[in-house]
């Protein structure tokens, strides 16, 4: 790995940040520490991968923070003794790898290559679906129930029978849809759908 790479580190616990902090000191890997997503929210840093501490839910809240504003960072998680259920869950939510606390420099060094590679790989992928579940949970029920019917190919009126409604009402949940998914036609609506695996 080069020199000189910044990655973000996001950990509540003052007592890990300022450990990972010193033991990365003069390593020519510079640490920008945050105690929470929404303190990172506030000053999108710059940085090649984010360390995350799995701690309630962080993991979550930096996917849909990375979703919301369209920066896509490769994600490491860490705790320390993590049972594999736990490092199942993480992984399944985003992260691309997981370290055990306390981490060293050559673990940190190993998660930034393996991140950058595979994140290389899958970052845009990840970013579009995480941005459209984030489209997606905008919508009512109601409004769910009527993307899925237009993603079947069904009419309005076709909608309006499977959920016995008026087919003017499925046109005004149709409006509100496309409006809040930020959809300028039905085809990108889809497309949304699609990529946020809400049909296939």
């Amino acid at each position: 790995m080069q020199q000189g790479h910044t990655i973000i580190l996001v950990d509540c616990d003052f007592r890990r940040r300022a450990g990972i902090s010193h033991n990365l000191a003069g390593t020519g890997i510079h640490v920008e520490p945050f105690e929470s997503v929404n303190e990172m929210k506030q000053r999108w840093p710059r940085g090649s991968v984010a360390f995350v501490a799995d701690e309630a839910d962080e993991i979550h809240d930096l996917i849909g923070a990375m979703a919301d504003s369209g920066n896509w960072l490769p994600l490491v998680a860490y705790a320390e003794n993590p049972s594999i259920p736990r490092v199942v869950r993480a992984v399944l939510a985003g992260a691309l790898d997981y370290i055990d606390w306390p981490v060293g420099e050559a673990q940190v060094r190993l998660a930034i290559d393996m991140a950058q590679t595979s994140g290389a790989a899958t970052g845009n992928a990840r970013l579009r679906e995480a941005m459209a579940r984030s489209r997606i949970r905008k919508l009512t029920r109601r409004e769910r129930e009527v993307l899925e019917g237009v993603a079947d190919g069904l009419s309005n009126r076709l909608i309006g029978e499977r959920l016995a409604i008026s087919p003017r009402t499925v046109e005004i949940h149709r409006a509100n849809m496309l409006g809040k998914m930020g959809a300028n036609h039905t085809s990108e609506a889809i497309r949304i759908a699609i990529e946020a695996s809400l049909v296939g």
